[in-house]
């Protein structure tokens, strides 16, 4: 199964049927997809997420490939659901400035969608710096990055042949938007106007975000907080969905880290607003993120095998994906309980 069909499907099946239905769907084809009043004809990548995301009305900024929705007064979530890496990027305004957390996948524009929304500068950084990330950065002059090898790298842009099955019929989910060339897309090179760290602040005016350096999905990975009004952007640390820990720049025992440290956030927090699928996560689905990826690592729960070389371990509210030799064949010991390889939590 590609892994575009295994990405929507599972998270439709953890949002609507609950964990224990996801192991016994993830090797069926995926749903139809459902019209959308924003796309004009095109068809979302999945009608659950776009549910779930439509209790925040469409902005009138939202165009045939974007759908806005703000989810707080000066917050407004970019989605492309037309893609099913159904990728949110964030534009957080203040009275002075803006921040565009994510640029997006860069198949159409996102810039004449940022400038709807606010006429104020704007500032990009990136969640990491994986091509459905940034693809819009090199339509703005202030972009703010990691200083880290994985970073500098990936400035050079993806080349076609990295990004071809992004825009296969199947990854749009049928959908190919006007102005979209399928046999030419790559992602742009782009250049940082200056670096960030762990502890960077933004003042916008009236709204202060600080980045949090929380590597493990790649080496670069940022969460963003904003401590006075309780809300952390997760980028791909964390969404509603299977969490990709699969990848070679996968580091697990970093991810432990920064789970833990952003869950240790949850008493603090109002909303959690990830980078993939759903705008809006209750904060205590987060708060169990750190207990389900130690159980990963010590073999408790070992899930099922998608395709060779990968375990799909579903949890209530999300799931993992790693690879096979991530998870032990057998359970690490415990002080107590029988192994239950094949539970869903």
């Amino acid at each position: 199964m590609p892994l575009h069909t295994l990405r929507s499907l599972i998270a439709v099946v953890i949002l609507t049927a609950g964990p224990a239905a996801a192991l016994a769907q993830s090797a069926s084809p995926s749903a139809s997809p459902s019209a959308s009043p924003a796309g004009r004809g095109l068809r979302v990548c999945d009608s659950a997420h776009t549910a779930a995301n439509a209790k925040f009305p469409l902005h009138a900024a939202s165009t045939p490939w974007y759908h806005v929705r703000a989810v707080e007064p000066f917050v407004f979530a970019i989605i492309e659901p037309y893609q099913f890496e159904e990728v949110i990027s964030w534009l957080i305004v203040g009275s002075e400035r803006a921040l565009l957390f994510d640029s997006g996948l860069g198949m159409l524009p996102i810039k004449p969608v940022v400038m709807k929304l606010t006429s104020l500068p704007v500032t990009v950084i990136n969640s990491h710096t994986h091509f459905d990330h940034v693809g819009g950065n090199a339509d703005f002059a202030d972009v703010r990055a990691m200083s880290t090898p994985f970073t500098t790298a990936r400035m050079a842009g993806y080349a076609h042949a990295g990004v071809a099955s992004e825009v296969s019929a199947t990854a749009l989910c049928g959908n190919r938007p006007p102005g979209l060339d399928t046999t030419a897309f790559r992602s742009r090179p782009w250049s940082a106007a200056a670096r960030i760290g762990d502890g960077t602040r933004f003042e916008l005016g009236g709204r202060v975000l600080e980045v949090l350096a929380t590597p493990g999905h790649t080496p670069d990975a940022i969460s963003l907080l904003d401590r006075a009004n309780g809300l952390l952007w997760t980028g791909d640390s964390f969404y509603a969905g299977p969490i990709w820990l699969f990848m070679p720049e996968t580091d697990l025992a970093a991810y432990q880290r920064s789970i833990d440290q952003l869950a240790a956030l949850v008493p603090s927090l109002r909303r959690v607003l990830p980078a993939h699928n759903v705008i809006s996560v209750a904060p205590s689905v987060l708060a169990r993120v750190p207990k389900a990826i130690r159980d990963v690592r010590t073999g408790r729960f070992r899930g099922t095998a998608p395709k060779p070389g990968q375990r799909l371990v579903p949890f209530k509210g999300f799931s993992i994906l790693v690879s096979d030799k991530a998870v032990p064949t057998k359970r690490t010991p415990r002080s107590s309980g029988a192994p239950a390889p094949q539970r869903v939590p």
